[in-house]
């Protein structure tokens, strides 16, 4: 077999392959064995028909396509290997000669890697969060809990601030009402905001059985964003009588003994999420510096066909929701983002960005000579199940039933391909302090589910 390959353009090229007839005996043999169980004629059983008579049943010539079809495959992958390219896609295989006896002959045209000179990048220099005071971390969450295991009584007074309330809502516009603004039997805690702006207003100094009328902008539904009349009827005024935080309450809320095990508990979990919300900060935006600092090609083709998927997919997804794509772009909160040609040029540059860090992630990985272990794969299924809520038995049936093998490993490839970009590069935090990323680097780092970064 010999193949030559033709630059197109730096990131298309096209391969020509000859095969000596000679080299598709075996697939020939196996291509009448394989007819030979499947057609039906008298006097012989199935898969013990002479191959004279499938030649003069199916053709001779049909044999020997399905011989080239069932090695193409081959062929193509060991030209792709041979000539050390990574393709992007699928090829455009046409076969140019396949005459019996003959050299067979086709030609591959597939979109490849661009080659490019690599940042430096030891010269990328960004900055996170600084990690939260520990102390004010565990108060807040200590907080969060009292405010969860809250004992709740009925008053007869007004409401005030940090009573809970339960309310009827009715959104309405230019008197008619509004179905999707529409609620009842809401359960609110007066001051904690984050449903509609001048509610706390409204609900507070009322007692049981008060009714009253404000304006707001609605928070969701079809009318998301537009002003409204809205009508609260409070049916319920209770007492929030928070738990006092002694070892009671840590018994009540945690397996510890005592307050301050579980304080000691809580200030671990707070560091640990902080250090993985720092370095997964640092990841995402050295990631954009490198790709930004790669100058590179990307195939026009490659990159048209992933935004009509993207696009397709999201209006049929709103589409099954009763929302055309239209419609969900007058509701977008996005100056930038107008008419279909906006969504699809706001996909386009996502798609762009996700395609430059793959090629420039594989390449690192290339270079430094990335390897994936068994105990990589583990730590990926155990997080997955951490983050899916499921176990990790689960993860591995979807992986096996959704052949996800090669998938997940190129992921996990690509993510430590970052991590070694991230050990070059300079990380500091908003307090000037320099970030340590050795935990990336630990057999036991947390492996990211998706390192290419959306816009």
């Amino acid at each position: 077999m010999s193949s030559t390959v033709e630059k197109l353009s730096s990131t298309r090229v096209k391969l020509t392959i000859e095969v000596p007839f000679s080299d598709l005996t075996p697939a020939i043999h196996k291509a009448y064995r394989e007819l030979a169980s499947q057609v039906s004629i008298p006097g012989f059983r199935k898969g013990h028909v002479p191959d004279k008579l499938i030649d003069a049943r199916v053709g001779r010539g049909v044999v020997i396509s399905e011989a080239v079809n069932a090695m193409l495959p081959d062929i193509y992958a060991g030209t792709i290997e041979e000539h050390k390219l990574t393709p992007l896609g699928r090829p455009e295989i046409e076969m140019t000669k396949m005459e019996e006896g003959e050299t067979i002959e086709f030609t591959a045209e597939v979109d490849i890697a661009p080659d490019f000179d690599m940042p430096d990048f030891s010269a990328i220099s960004v900055t996170v969060d600084a990690l939260e005071d520990l102390d004010k971390a565990v108060d807040e969450r200590i907080e969060i809990l009292r405010e969860r295991f809250a004992q709740v009584n009925d008053v007869d007074r007004p409401s005030q601030e940090g009573d809970q309330v339960r309310i009827n809502l009715v959104g309405s516009q230019d008197g008619e009402v509004l179905p999707d603004a529409t609620a009842e039997g809401l359960t609110y805690v007066i001051g904690s905001g984050g449903m509609l702006e001048g509610l706390d207003e409204a609900v507070t100094g009322c007692v049981a059985g008060d009714e009253k009328t404000f304006q707001s902008a609605l928070a969701g539904g079809d009318h998301a964003g537009e002003p409204a009349d809205i009508t609260v009827t409070v049916t319920e005024v209770q007492e929030r009588t928070l738990p006092k935080v002694d070892d009671d309450f840590a018994q009540l809320v945690s397996q510890f003994d005592t307050v301050d095990e579980m304080r000691d508990d809580l200030r671990k979990a707070v560091a640990q999420m902080g250090v993985f919300d720092q370095l997964s900060e640092a990841r995402t935006k050295v990631l954009d510096e490198a790709v930004r600092e790669a100058d590179f090609d990307i195939p026009e083709d490659l990159v048209e066909e992933e935004v009509r998927n993207r696009v397709a997919q999201i209006t049929d997804q709103l589409k099954s929701g009763g929302v055309s794509l239209e419609q969900y772009i007058e509701k977008v909160e996005d100056p930038e983002i107008a008419t279909v040609a906006d969504f699809e040029n706001s996909i386009r540059r996502s798609v762009e960005k996700g395609i430059r860090a793959e090629i420039l992630l594989s390449r690192v990985a290339d270079e430094v000579k990335v390897s994936v272990n068994q105990q990589d794969l583990t730590n990926f299924i155990f997080q997955k199940a951490r983050e899916n809520g499921t176990s990790p038995e689960q993860e591995i049936a979807h992986m096996q039933s959704h052949d996800h093998l090669a998938e997940w490993m190129g992921q996990i490839r690509q993510s430590k391909a970052l991590d070694s970009i991230v050990a070059q590069a300079s990380i500091t935090d908003t307090a000037g302090n320099t970030v340590d990323v050795s935990p990336l680097l630990t057999p036991e780092a947390p492996i990211a589910d998706d390192v290419i970064v959306e816009d």
